[in-house]
């Protein structure tokens, strides 16, 4: 009796996602707990397990948009054929399907030239299909698709699908809706005129990331206030200390210990940075879950470190470090992605001087981390130089009062410039 291999309940809110690479080929053995297929929702990468030892065999193509309880594939009882492996013909099979423009550009098992002339052929006659389709042949809409068009009130006639069977996928309405009208028609002919140009279809996560940077920028009154902080200090503790660190905790001590924990304690003091707005509620969080962004080839992640106020400056060190080596490989979970309360980012590793990040909706406050930079500034009367680090608190400010603001980023200060008062949390 074959078993059927189902799209698992992938996190809270998420429902669908997308299968971008069969890991097995269609015919063959494959063992339990082995990885068969991997799908890219919203926020991660998931991979698939087989339940059972026997031989795979494919129920959906890659590229299709799937929702959780969904039937990817059975697995039937016995070995695989010798034969099976070579007569699946995966990779062939994959630039036949309905919906090229829809698979993520990780995913795409050919060239990236092919790929390219590929996708601007879809792009080019998608339209014309749309157009011409009457609305009572149009496939119905899925529930996320429905709430895009009603919140934009866009025309699903005019939105060329490009899921199974010409359906609408999210990605499909979130494109329309971010397209300016005016701009529309101008787009297709400068698509055409760059001969050396190369059309990638945007991955879910990318896709998602765009979402809710705008999605912050519509709904929340951000604004940033600025500090800079002397990182002497700092600089001397982690110089003496870091070969003992490393051989007693076996991870090494860097600066992002140190400004997580000034910042967990800067939020115990001013409580409102540590909230999100709930409808015409605001939720005060009484646990401190601290996003560390972290750039990945899929584009900026922000893993959450949980409990972050339970944890020690090894504690920060460790957590941070496997969360960002999981987002390098590209394994994290949407658990380890979900949940954040406040964000550290730190634009100061690629060279960034000064910057105003982004909020991370539904979070109320993001701070962001600048390059070290010896600059003269004046201690007790007198011209002297020191390594300076501008940083930025970017906040809703709904929420969030400019004396709150102030008052949260200069105890970050304080606490960096005299470490010793987050070991007495003072």
């Amino acid at each position: 009796m074959s078993l059927d291999v189902k799209v698992p309940r992938l996190a809270e809110s998420i429902s669908e996602a997308t299968l971008v690479e069969w890991l097995k080929p269609d015919g063959a053995g494959v063992r339990a707990d082995e990885p068969i297929a991997t799908l890219e929702t919203d926020k991660a990468a998931v991979e698939i397990v087989a339940d059972s030892a026997g031989v795979l065999d494919h129920v959906r193509k890659q590229g299709d948009v799937v929702h959780v309880g969904d039937v990817l594939a059975r697995i039937r009882p016995g070995a695989s054929p010798a034969t099976a492996t070579p007569a699946a013909p995966v990779a062939p099979a994959t630039p036949a399907a309905p919906a090229p423009a829809a698979r993520p550009a990780s995913a795409a098992p050919t060239p990236a030239a092919p790929a390219a002339v590929a996708s601007t052929a879809a792009a080019a006659t998608a339209p014309a299909t749309a157009a011409a389709r009457p609305a009572s042949a149009q496939p119905p809409l899925s529930p996320a698709v429905r709430r895009i068009v009603e919140e934009h009130s866009l025309d699903p006639a005019t939105i060329a699908g490009t899921g199974p069977g010409g359906r609408i996928s999210k990605a499909d309405a979130l494109e329309a809706a971010a397209r300016p009208p005016a701009a529309a028609p101008a787009a297709a002919p400068a698509a055409e005129a760059g001969a050396g140009d190369r059309v990638v279809p945007m991955s879910r996560i990318r896709l998602k990331i765009a979402e809710r940077l705008v999605q912050a920028q519509h709904t929340a009154a951000i604004l940033t206030t600025f500090n800079e902080i002397d990182m002497s200090r700092v600089m001397d503790v982690r110089a003496r200390y870091k070969e003992a660190f490393e051989k007693k905790h076996g991870v090494k001590l860097g600066f992002m210990s140190f400004f997580a924990r000034a910042c967990v304690q800067a939020l115990a003091d001013v409580p409102a940075v540590n909230a999100e707005i709930r409808g015409t509620d605001i939720v005060y969080h009484g646990a401190v879950h601290m996003g560390i962004a972290a750039s990945t080839e899929k584009g900026l992640l922000v893993p959450v470190v949980r409990d972050a106020h339970r944890l020690d400056l090894a504690g920060l060190e460790r957590e941070v470090a496997r969360l960002a080596q999981r987002a390098r490989d590209g394994v994290l979970t949407p658990q380890e992605l979900s949940g954040g309360t406040f964000t550290i980012t730190n634009g100061g590793v690629f060279g960034s001087l000064l910057s105003t990040p982004i909020l991370n909706p539904p979070q109320g406050g993001i701070l962001g981390m600048h390059k070290i930079e010896k600059r003269p500034v004046v201690v007790d009367d007198e011209v002297v130089v020191r390594p300076m680090m501008y940083v930025a608190l970017s906040y809703d400010h709904r929420l969030i009062d400019g004396r709150e603001a102030v008052t949260f980023l200069v105890h970050v200060k304080e606490r960096l410039e005299d470490p010793e008062r987050m070991l007495l949390a003072v």
